[in-house]
């Protein structure tokens, strides 16, 4: 699993509940975090090369990009240069327009990820009979990452994300709302209580776990030990995570 940061860990957590046998290596490149504010052919380029050369290091049965601005970037180049399946995060569209009664739904993701075409196309294919209102909160995503490392989240940030939503035309009649990123779900609780009880928080984290066990179905799985947690640049990025990591079976944070 690769992700910039750990908010791919959302993903890691669902998995864990359906395939708790998997070893699994978890990479979190903090060298090229945010990815959501990068152009889409740096983000292009640094996931095909860094999931193959990962690849050809840890000889995975399969990767997964736990984070949907990377998988709506680069999902197709990164399936054309591996040899091994490939799954993506992408925005749960879909399962939010089933679930809106107003026809009104929101998304919250970083700016590279709701400027996207495969969101556009989303949008289209599974909710062009809804309106969906879309914003960028990139500034969450410290949050999270803040939170995982035991800090206190800072509510105005989520505060401003929310009103921000809520106050473009329409934004009132909002009962549901995308989270498009992994890093989102960690903050259920902060954004949760600032929009009420009668507004769902959808990710994708459930159905990327079914589609990982799917592809993966009649496979033996033998843990050695811990799972491996790698990082891009120094090992010390991952300082305050201790608790996270050990908590969810990893070993002590390695530098790949």
């Amino acid at each position: 699993m690769l992700d910039t940061g750990v908010g791919g860990l959302t993903v890691y957590d669902a998995l864990r509940r359906v395939l708790p046998e998997a070893p699994v290596i978890f990479a979190a490149d903090f060298v090229g975090m945010p990815y959501g504010k990068k152009t889409e052919a740096e983000v292009a380029a640094r996931v095909a090369g860094l999931l193959g050369r990962m690849s050809e290091r840890y000889r995975p049965r399969l990767a997964c990009i736990a984070c949907n601005t990377a998988s709506t970037i680069a999902l197709g180049m990164v399936r054309d240069v591996l040899e091994i399946p490939v799954v993506g995060t992408v925005p749960a569209v879909k399962p939010a327009a089933l679930h809106t009664q107003t026809g009104t739904f929101g998304m919250i993701g970083t700016q590279a990820t709701i400027r996207q075409r495969y969101v556009d196309d989303l949008e289209r294919d599974f909710a062009s009979d809804k309106t969906l209102l879309r914003i960028a909160a990139p500034d969450l995503v410290d949050e999270a990452e803040a939170k995982l490392r035991g800090k206190p989240v800072n509510l105005g940030v989520v505060e401003e994300a929310v009103t921000r939503l809520r106050g473009m035309e329409g934004g009132n009649a909002i009962d549901a709302v995308v989270l498009a990123c992994t890093h989102f779900p960690l903050l259920r609780e902060e954004l949760g209580a600032l929009f009420g009880s009668d507004v769902a928080l959808i990710d994708g984290a459930e159905g990327i776990a079914r589609r990982i066990v799917h592809l993966l179905n009649g496979q033996e799985f033998e843990r050695s030990g811990p799972n491996r947690f790698v990082v891009t640049g120094p090992v010390e990025r991952a300082q305050g995570l201790e608790n996270t990591l050990s908590e969810r079976g990893f070993g002590a944070p390695e530098t790949f």
